[in-house]
């Protein structure tokens, strides 16, 4: 069979499949540009489990006139200037392929407007076709609307899961971010009614009181701080004590440079730490943030940025 180039709508949704697998893809990415746009508060509405809609509302800084066609293009970003940057990436989205991967399957609409702009624009993007930017009606911020996802790929919506289970992935989504940024309101709701609402949390007690409001109230008095530094890297957050504990490892939270991680590496050197107090068949609790130079880690290593991959390993470990 010979070679050929592919068409570039297939490259768009092949693209797509590795970064949007379903509607917690696709909010955990709205979500992530409105953290890096410096959003103080960030409103998610659903529809059908994100299905039929998605809407991610932010009081950030917004998009520029200029920047706006731009936004919905592949591989553009604000957040790279040149290739060194590839092994320092400081912001939470940088490969410029969220919303392109979205318009491609998706119906997309940006509505945005920037501090001292006269009005907000929009632009809408429908199966990669992408639309004219036009004037429209918004404080400062962005509002991303997400229609019909994966209307252009039917085959898809057959692997997603019911309306239910896609909403409840969508909630462990966001309480995973709203872990990473306790200094954010996050609002989720569904079909009109309220699943999340934490309000913003600051100060030297913020930590602790969003981990209460996510995990639970009886972590209250159960979690010490834990704050180290070795060689470049400060290990900060809080813990369960070794008398509190849950029968599942889900609420194991790592958060590296800002950004939330599954990594195999942090989660066995924490349950290692725990070996001595508690029996394998029950699990500690912990909202840790690991921080070091960009340098250090490679978040470039996932699709969906889900993993990361540091210089030094066992340093980290230990």
């Amino acid at each position: 069979m010979a070679i050929r180039a592919l068409p570039d709508h297939i490259i768009s949704r092949i693209a797509a499949g590795e970064v949007i697998e379903r509607p917690a893809s696709a909010v955990k990415e709205l979500v992530e540009n409105a953290l890096d746009a410096g959003a103080r508060r960030i409103a998610i509405s659903l529809s059908s489990g994100g299905k039929a809609l998605i809407r991610v509302a932010d009081d950030g800084a917004g998009i520029a006139a200029d920047d706006l066609p731009l936004a919905v293009q592949r591989h553009a970003t604000s957040k790279l200037d040149d290739e060194d940057d590839l092994v320092s990436i400081g912001t939470l989205g940088f490969r410029g392929e969220a919303l392109a991967s979205i318009g491609s399957v998706a119906r997309l609409r940006i509505a945005t407007r920037t501090p001292g702009a006269a009005h907000a624009l929009a632009i809408g993007v429908s199966g990669g076709a992408v639309g004219a930017v036009e004037p429209a009606a918004r404080d400062t911020g962005t509002t991303v609307e997400v229609r019909d996802l994966f209307h252009a790929v039917p085959a898809r919506l057959k692997f997603l899961r019911s309306d239910r289970a896609e909403t409840s992935a969508v909630a462990d989504q966001i309480r995973r971010l709203a872990l990473a940024a306790p200094g954010v309101h996050f609002h989720l709701e569904s079909e009109g009614r309220t699943l999340i609402d934490l309000p913003a949390e600051t100060g030297a007690n913020g930590l602790s009181r969003r981990i209460v409001a996510v995990l639970g109230s009886d972590l209250d008095g159960n979690m010490v701080p834990v704050e180290r530094a070795r060689e470049g890297f400060a290990l900060s957050g809080h813990v369960s004590l070794p008398t509190h504990h849950r029968a599942t490892g889900r609420d194991l939270y790592l958060v590296v440079n800002g950004r939330p991680v599954r990594d195999k590496l942090l989660l066995g050197a924490l349950r290692a730490a725990y070996q001595d107090v508690l029996t394998r068949e029950r699990f500690p609790v912990a909202v840790l943030f690991i921080d070091c130079e960009p340098g250090l880690v490679d978040v470039n290593v996932h699709p969906a940025k889900a993993e990361v991959r540091f210089q030094n390993p066992g340093l980290v470990r230990a």
